[in-house]
Parts: C-alpha cells; sequence; structure tokens
C-alpha cells in the first residue's frame, strides 16, 4: 500500500499516520519530521528553513524535493508499503514525487485528502504541545500529560511550537490554500483522491480511511 496524506496544518495527518504505521506497518515518510531534524543542526541550511517555518511560509520545491529523493533512495524497505506526511505540497513537488516513486517502480496507489473547518484547526494547533526530547505530541483539552509540561513517554519538557500561534496559523493556511489546493484536482484527475471529514474526532476518521483501505 503506498498512499500520500494531504491537508492543512492540524488536520491530524499525524495522528493518521500512527495508526497507518501501527495497523498496516507502513513506512513513514515526514518532511516536517527532516526538516526539523535539519534544523536542529544549526546549520546555515537549517537557520533558513527555521525562520521559512516560523513565519508560516513553505520551503521550496528543490529543497524539500531533494531531501524526499535521499530519503527514498537510501535506506528505506518500502516493499511493505509506504506513505508521505507532508509532501507533496504543490503540483511540482508532486509531479517530481511521480518522477522518483518511478524510479523505484513505487507509484502511489491512494490519496487521502483530509479536510476540516477554520475553528476546529486553530482549536487543535493552538493547544498542541509537543516534548523537546521525543516528539512526542500532547494537548492542552485531548491530550494532556500526568504531569503538566512533562513528557509520559521520556520525561522530556513540553513545549509550544513558535508557528502554533493564532496569526501563524491563518497565514499557513492562506499559504497551504494558494499552493497546495491545485494538488487535489492533479491527484482527481489520476483517480487517486479521496476526501475524508478531519471534523469528525479520531476514532470515526479511523473507521472511514480502514474502509476506503479495505
Amino acid at each position: 500500500m503506498r498512499v500520500v496524506l494531504l491537508g492543512p496544518p492540524g488536520v491530524g495527518k499525524g495522528t493518521l499516520a500512527g495508526y497507518l504505521k501501527e495497523t498496516y506497518h507502513l513506512v513513514h515518510i515526514s518532511t516536517g519530521d527532516m526538516l526539523r531534524e535539519e534544523t536542529k543542526k544549526d546549520s546555515p541550511l537549517g537557520r533558513e528553513i527555521k525562520s521559512l517555518m516560523t513565519q508560516g511560509a513553505l520551503i521550496s520545491d528543490e529543497l524539500v524535493t531533494k531531501l524526499v529523493k535521499q530519503k527514498v533512495e537510501h535506506g528505506l524497505d518500502l516493499t511493505q508499503g509506504f506513505m508521505f506526511d507532508g509532501f507533496p505540497r504543490t503540483v511540482n513537488q508532486a509531479q517530481d514525487l511521480d518522477v522518483i516513486l518511478e524510479s523505484v517502480k513505487a507509484p502511489i496507489e491512494v490519496v487521502l485528502n483530509l479536510d476540516a473547518d477554520l475553528d476546529v484547526l486553530l482549536k487543535r494547533l493552538t493547544g498542541r504541545r509537543v516534548c523537546r526530547k521525543c516528539g512526542a505530541l500532547y494537548h492542552v483539552d485531548y491530550k494532556v500529560p500526568a504531569c503538566e509540561g512533562i513528557c509520559d513517554l521520556c520525561g522530556g519538557e513540553l513545549y509550544q511550537r513558535a508557528d502554533d500561534n493564532a496569526k501563524t496559523i491563518q497565514s499557513r493556511m492562506q499559504v497551504y490554500h494558494e499552493s497546495t489546493s491545485p494538488i487535489i484536482a492533479y491527484y482527481a484527475k489520476q483517480g487517486k483522491l479521496k476526501k475524508i471529514d478531519a471534523n469528525l474526532e479520531a476514532a470515526d476518521v479511523r473507521r472511514a480511511v480502514a474502509a476506503i483501505l479495505k
């Protein structure tokens, strides 16, 4: 099974990816993780990426595609299936991804397009907290840690990402709709697009996805 997860920030792609990884044993390819790993290196490239992410701007197609190509072609066992989370975000990236996957004879089979209302996304993102040590996700309303500010899994400090504020989120949504929405038409034309109502609770989203992937 070879999947792309589409949807705006906060729509639940990460939560769904965890379910798909555990249930279907898919390799999880997250460009967000790759970009954040680069920022932790504090290289000139990492500082440039961090600045763009804080502003809510998209990273260049060329840069992201290069990172994805390296990930796909080196060190990943794709035989059990995989999913892309956070990529592609533009039609150019989608076209580049088709070329990359054709080279390893593993084209995308289904694209899950998660959609939710803006007020739902704002509540999810402004309340999100992340562990500095292991990256585990929490929420001030939906997933509260046993001890405030401390990760249940590793004891690391929980923090709010700089881009998880209302102003930046609204900017990210505008960027998403302007730059990423055309991908919906791109994959619909290929007959691979499936729409998911992500306003629903996570369990209902999982059931809808499971029905599609049968």
